[in-house]
């Protein structure tokens, strides 16, 4: 699971179709969890931003990975990312 939206780095650089992936979630007792947030040019290249996140998790919901990513297109930052 990713999702996939245009990113612009610090510096200004515009990266068409990123892909963003959640990595290293961690459960933060039984109502938080907290997750690194990797978006690469290319899943096969390095990371170009790294980010960390986090949100309240529902236990008795999805996974907590898919919890995750409901959260990321939640955000500002994130709308009009698409599944991929």
């Amino acid at each position: 699971m990713a999702l996939k939206l245009t990113k612009t780095t610090e510096s200004g650089l515009e990266v068409k179709d990123a892909y963003v992936r959640v990595e290293q979630i961690t459960l933060r007792g039984k109502e938080n969890i907290s997750f690194q947030v990797k978006a690469y040019k290319n899943k096969d290249l390095p990371s170009f931003e790294e980010n960390f996140y986090g949100c309240a998790y529902d236990i008795n919901g999805e996974n907590p990975i898919k919890q995750a990513y409901l959260h990321l297109k939640s955000l500002p930052e994130f709308a009009g990312a698409v599944d991929c």
